[in-house]
């Protein structure tokens, strides 16, 4: 199971709008049964990390935390959202499975 961590400015509006977009389109592939989620502010980030396979930011966050960071602005401003979550998919790994 990959762990997702959704970040934003303040760990609540912009990141829920994400998670939720996120899970939507996971789902619709297949997918969603193979990872688990969290939600968070960008400053926790460091601190919760370790715990997770990949982070995706609605805000900018360049800091080296020892995993993949995806921006997830797309999941906002609704252009590009396949594309995002394509990196997202191959990041993880995630294949579909029958």
């Amino acid at each position: 199971m990959k762990k997702i961590l959704v970040a934003c400015g303040a760990g609540i509006a912009t990141s829920t709008v994400a998670l939720s977009k996120l899970k939507d389109i996971l789902k619709e592939r297949g997918l969603i049964n193979q990872v688990q989620f969290g939600q968070t502010t960008v400053a926790e980030i460091p601190n919760m990390a370790s715990d997770y396979d990949l982070i995706v930011t609605t805000t900018n966050f360049s800091r080296n935390v020892g995993i993949p960071i995806v921006n997830g602005l797309s999941f906002i401003i609704n252009m590009g959202i396949d594309k995002t979550v394509d990196e997202i998919v191959d990041k993880l790994e995630l294949k579909k499975t029958s």
